[in-house]
């Protein structure tokens, strides 16, 4: 496989910066993980302090909430990242670049990286937004950058999972459809909204196994100020390797140009 560090950094400046060019899909990227802590974190706002602490081990639900919000959003971060592939495809921007000696891999992986770092626009603006619904802060430079690094590899994971089922797609309608089908499911069956201690077995299960999970508990854990378990940050970073690898196998093999 061909791979050139000036095709790379070329191709992932331009996935950085198609997040500007674009206001309609920045603001979306902004607004959704904001108006989920805005109303579904409101939802619990007259329960005492004694209630939340109880069930959430916090006294403002949306201190708890936070880091789920940001886990799950990583989520739509995938599908923005297969819809820009399928644009790439659409209009004929796909099959200029691998005329150029620019393999599929180098092409994939600018994508899910790209993707990925355009989704952490998300981080500084949900914290601000968090800081005006009373959430205070009190973590080390080292549990900022572990934060920041644990949703790089969860929205990379699941950017190179998305890219790797819609690698032979050009239809527009595939990564919204892909999106609807494994969202909900890994969403709720997390503790990304809810500790997963009262859910029935099998979603305690599937919890346990769930990226969404590790990065939500390691968030927690900074902003609540309890234990953190640092094998959840290896466990992301396990994730994130496995996907890329399984992403970038599939589409330099299969990777449809048109």
């Amino acid at each position: 496989m061909r791979f050139k560090f000036s095709s790379f950094w070329g191709l992932y400046a331009r996935e950085i910066l198609r997040t500007f060019r674009n206001p309609f899909v920045l603001l979306v990227t902004i607004v959704q993980p904001f108006m989920w802590l805005a109303f579904f974190g409101s939802s619990f706002s007259l329960l005492p302090a004694s209630e939340l602490q109880a069930l959430f081990g916090a006294s403002n639900y949306i201190q708890f909430l936070l880091p789920g919000v940001l886990s799950t959003s990583m989520l739509t971060v995938g599908m923005f990242g297969s819809m820009s592939t399928i644009q790439d495809k659409r209009f004929g921007f796909m099959k200029r670049i691998l005329i150029t000696p620019t393999s599929k891999g180098t092409v994939f992986l600018t994508k899910a990286l790209g993707s990925a770092t355009r989704g952490l626009v998300q981080f500084p603006v949900m914290i601000a937004a968090a800081i005006a619904f009373g959430v205070s802060f009190h973590l080390t430079a080292l549990q900022w950058a572990a934060w920041v690094a644990a949703l790089m590899l969860l929205a990379t994971g699941f950017c190179s999972l998305f890219l790797a089922i819609t690698a032979r797609s050009t239809d527009w309608q595939t990564p919204g459809v892909v999106s609807n089908f494994i969202t909900m499911p890994l969403m709720f069956a997390s503790a990304a909204l809810f500790g997963s201690s009262h859910f029935p077995a099998w979603m305690q299960d599937i919890a346990r196994v769930n990226p969404i999970t590790f990065c939500a508990l390691l968030g927690r854990s900074f902003v609540l100020g309890t234990s953190t378990n640092w094998a959840d940050f290896g466990y992301l970073a396990l994730f994130a390797v496995i996907m890329i690898s399984i992403g970038y196998l599939v589409t330099s093999r299969w990777l449809a140009v048109e």
